[in-house]
């Protein structure tokens, strides 16, 4: 399996590194790992759900008062 450093699916997923750092401390991507300091992601992982908007303003585009 390759994997790939939190920093660079920020940049994938257009997220701040410090949001994939929480999706990675609540354990919600699947086969994520912590090597010393730095967690490594499957490449081929997915995004999780951002759970702190709804459904419907994540499908609108963002929930940031849009």
């Amino acid at each position: 399996m390759d994997f790939v450093t939190a920093k660079e699916k920020a940049t994938e997923w257009n997220i701040s590194l410090r949001r994939v750092q929480v999706f990675c401390e609540q354990d919600r991507i699947e086969g994520v790992r912590r090597l010393g300091k730095v967690w490594v992601i499957p490449k081929n992982a997915k995004r999780p759900c951002d759970r702190r908007y709804s459904a419907n303003k994540q499908k609108e585009g963002g929930g940031h008062g849009k």
